[in-house]
């Protein structure tokens, strides 16, 4: 489906994101899984080569510090993180390598990594990409979100893992800076369309998927994003912040303060101002903020996320704006 418009291509056939600044870590050693297992939400044990998931790093507080994908590789656990925690990762999983036999790498410069997201980016990656047992359209299409296939394109070894991040079906490849250089140039020779920031951010709204740190940042339970379906584990051992995962899930029956939440706005709207109910006034009756806006496709209205107190996250709630009182309703997630 050939189309003018990156959104579309992405809706209807196959669109491709630069993701060079991500941050890609690699744990290596005889101890990386178990490590890992305490430290991280999910269960990093029971992942066996060629499996992966979706996991966050805590505060004993129970606060994120930080998301991620996480992919068994044959030879270390690779970690995909958003950029601006890199180092301070690195220097963190250091930090609490005692006797264990674990080794951290930055590979965000030797490895790059892009997305190739779209109902058609199956066949397309199927038809440009090797690997020893064959690689088919349908193949990719079974992978969960970050399992992954390794493959190669032109003899370069390529990471090919899912992703649902995108609300679209989409993969992520990860290979040599150089390599990847190519592999876009002839993507985009096929016909997948070049997707801008603004147009994956739109794609991910609409999908109702929080992003780090915009609705994950340091003051956010995961329970408030709603992302302990993909992020936590329920039946593994300690990890840091469990404890207090634990007593909200189980002495508090899931109840959080505020909610993760789809807004539509009346008028024009950007991130980081703060919402009150109808009538209120800022201050004691400020009752959320917006963490994410986005214009819908066709320069149509604009749509967001932000967060509320769990008493209005109700569909249909009408907030305002604090700074410019511009009128708020509360939407279902993911956004029709």
């Amino acid at each position: 489906m050939a189309t003018d418009s990156p959104y579309l291509a992405a809706r209807g056939a196959a669109a491709l994101l630069d993701l060079t600044d991500r941050g890609r870590l690699l744990v290596t050693g005889a101890d990386s899984a178990s490590y890992l297992q305490g430290l991280l939400t999910n269960d990093i044990e029971a992942l066996k080569t060629g499996q992966g998931c979706y996991a966050a790093h805590l505060t004993p507080q129970g606060r994120m510090i930080t998301d991620m994908g996480v992919m068994r590789l044959g030879d270390g656990i690779l970690l995909d993180v958003d950029d601006s925690v890199t180092d301070m990762l690195r220097d963190r999983l250091e930090e609490f390598i005692f006797a264990e036999e674990v080794t951290v790498d930055d590979l965000s410069r030797v490895w790059t990594a892009l997305a190739c997201c779209g109902p058609e980016a199956a066949g397309l990656l199927a038809d440009l990409l090797d690997s020893e047992g064959g690689l088919d359209a349908e193949q990719l299409q079974a992978l969960v979100e970050y399992a992954h296939v390794a493959a190669k394109a032109d003899g370069v070894d390529v990471v090919v893992a899912a992703t649902s991040a995108f609300g679209v079906p989409g993969f992520i490849l990860y290979l040599e800076t150089e390599a990847g250089r190519v592999l876009v140039r002839r993507l985009a020779e096929r016909g997948a369309a070049r997707l801008s920031a603004d147009d994956a951010d739109l794609l991910r709204i609409e999908a109702g998927r929080p992003k780090f740190p915009a609705e994950l940042g340091p003051d956010v339970i995961p329970l408030e994003a709603g992302i302990e379906d993909r992020a936590i584990s329920m039946t593994k051992g300690c990890y840091v912040g469990q404890e207090v995962i634990v007593r909200i899930l189980h002495r508090g029956g899931g109840r959080v303060a505020r909610r993760l939440v789809g807004l539509r706005f009346d008028d024009e709207a950007e991130a980081g101002v703060l919402l009150v109910a109808d009538g209120g006034k800022a201050g004691p009756d400020t009752v959320g903020s917006v963490t994410s806006v986005a214009r819908t496709a066709g320069d149509g209205p604009r749509i967001g996320l932000g967060y509320v107190k769990r008493e209005l996250a109700e569909v249909g709630t009408r907030l305002r704006t604090v700074e410019a009182g511009h009128g708020v309703t509360v939407a279902a997630l993911p956004f029709t």
